[in-house]
């Protein structure tokens, strides 16, 4: 008996527990976390609205795994409490049996939360930190109505205002750091000033009234009106790729490997080719400068494979992490089915909370410096889970 009326009867209850969890933990997380903290980032209620679809796919893999536990030791407990559990095995169903509601919903979860991994995850993360989805001029000026000022070590300007009023600024003072990185080569102040961004072609206008300048040689001069055109850097500027494998979709992992292998392999070949020439003939004032440039770029490389084959291991191994939620819910409820239901849940979800995630993410982190094989490391703590999982089963079916 692997599919019958009790079985569907516990799966129904395990999905009602399991998309109200869901629900309520999202929402938790949405209002508790994220919206907070874009409010404190300048991002206005229209952005924060734009940004949450592309939040939730992202939420995904730490939601599913959680309400997945949360259903079972719900409704197992439930079944245990209610001496269903025991009538069950007095008419001769292994306990088992009754089991396989939970694995199909952690197969389930565990596939979808793949599947978004393949594609939907990658991308709307992408999107998210991809500053063409988000309105710049408003993130400018929520960052100066809030501090008063646009600050960044990765941009080449910065801008101070009295006050904000509408779309105006108020006595402002706007900064351009000099090429050598050393003070700025021009500081301009004045009444008024105004802020346009132009996305097409990658530029912030800073539009000064009464505007005076002054430049890094001395020279002071005053103009009625003048534009200042700062390039799209930094965090505002979008890229022309992905350097990132977290942004990556799984076929774009691949092929970035391959690419990355590629290049390193030539890059290889170019230090050996410069290294033979440097034992055949005199050595120039610049060859270690050169072979230098080589190795970082290899190392640059070696990094971004190291990477990749990381993130091709983390999704899969998240993603299972539902499967081994439930195989430890369901023996964790039953046995507490004398207890009130938190006290099951909060039992499972520690462990997990200081071991499973730490471990994982610890793993994750060496093999993406290189440390490790991932195969090695960021599968052990699902191992590690489906261990327990038998374990536990195994006492229970002796029980």
């Amino acid at each position: 008996m692997f599919w019958g009326t009790i079985h569907r009867m516990i799966l129904i209850e395990l999905l009602k527990i399991f998309f109200l969890a869901l629900v309520a933990l999202t929402g938790i997380i949405l209002l508790a976390g994220v919206i907070s903290e874009a409010t404190k980032n300048g991002f206005g209620p229209a952005q924060i609205l734009a940004c949450i679809p592309l939040l939730l796919p992202s939420l995904l893999p730490y939601t599913l795994p959680t309400t997945t536990l949360f259903a079972t030791c719900i409704v197992y407990g439930r079944l245990a409490a209610d001496n269903e559990i025991l009538a069950l095995k007095s008419a001769g169903v292994h306990i088992i049996h009754v089991v396989w509601p939970a694995l199909f919903l952690g197969l389930a979860t565990s596939a979808v939360t793949m599947v978004c991994y393949l594609d939907v995850i990658p991308y709307t993360g992408y999107l998210l930190r991809n500053p063409v989805i988000r309105d710049v001029e408003e993130l400018l000026y929520g960052m100066l109505r809030r501090d008063g000022c646009i600050q960044h070590p990765k941009i080449s300007w910065e801008i101070n205002v009295k006050a904000v009023q509408g779309r105006k600024l108020q006595d402002v003072i706007f900064k351009r750091k000099s090429p050598d990185g050393n003070g700025f080569d021009t500081i301009a102040w004045a009444k008024e000033a105004e802020l346009r961004v132009d996305l097409s072609h990658k530029l912030i206008l800073v539009d000064m009234r009464q505007c005076h300048v002054l430049q890094r040689d001395g020279a002071i001069g005053f103009v009625e009106s003048r534009i200042w055109e700062v390039e799209i850097v930094g965090e505002w500027g979008p890229g022309p790729t992905k350097i990132r494998a977290m942004d990556m979709s799984w076929a774009e992992l691949f092929e970035y490997e391959r690419v990355a292998r590629q290049e390193r392999q030539e890059i290889s070949h170019k230090i050996d080719l410069l290294l033979a020439e440097n034992g055949l003939r005199v050595p120039q004032p610049n060859d270690d400068e050169l072979v230098g440039n080589l190795l970082r770029a290899r190392k640059y490389h070696d990094d971004m494979i190291f990477s990749i084959c990381a993130e091709l291991h983390m999704r899969p191994a998240l993603a299972l992490g539902c499967l081994c939620f439930a195989l430890v819910g369901c023996p964790i409820g039953i046995w507490f089915s004398k207890s009130d239901y938190l006290s099951a849940f909060i039992t499972c979800f520690l462990p997990i909370v200081i071991i499973y995630y730490p471990l994982m993410f610890c793993m994750f982190d060496m093999a993406r410096a290189g440390k490790i094989p991932p195969w090695m490391g960021i599968f052990n703590a699902d191992a590690l889970m489906l261990l327990t999982g038998g374990f536990l089963f195994r006492r229970l079916t002796r029980n």
